[in-house]
């Protein structure tokens, strides 16, 4: 098989994807709630914070959009650590709304001849995807 970085890369992400949906599938609320060991994470806190990444690359770091609802007004601790009262189908549906729009700003990006320019393009800093302060 053979395959540029492009299609490596996306290739990749598509299996991270699948893994992580395939790993969440299913569960209950309490389930997505439950934390391991001394850890506060939570699997429902991943779903919330791997959506926002989505978003973070995306949309805002790739095609320089503002953040949009719900990722204007993120608690990044809580993002993690507090529980997050959606039902799980709810909050299952939001990871996958993200995915499906980087999805489509990856393509529009590409049609617009991202493949060339991304590479020479300056990091430009911005909302951390991970929390903290951002500079521009």
């Amino acid at each position: 098989m053979a395959a540029d970085e492009l299609e490596t890369l996306v290739g990749f992400l598509e299996f991270q994807r699948a893994t992580f949906a395939w790993k969440c599938q299913g569960l209950d609320a309490a389930q997505l709630q439950a934390r391991v060991a001394a850890s506060s994470m939570t699997l429902g806190g991943m779903i919330k914070h791997l959506a926002r990444a989505e978003d973070s690359w995306f949309a805002w770091f790739l095609r320089g959009l503002e953040p949009i609802p719900p990722w204007d007004e993120v608690d990044w601790d809580g993002d993690w650590n507090k529980p997050d009262h959606r039902e799980p189908e709810q909050l299952r549906r939001l990871w996958h709304d993200t995915v499906d729009r980087s999805r489509v700003l990856l393509g529009e990006a590409l049609a617009e001849g991202a493949r060339t320019r991304w590479r020479d393009a300056p990091m430009k800093t911005g909302p951390r995807v991970c929390g903290g302060s951002s500079a521009t």
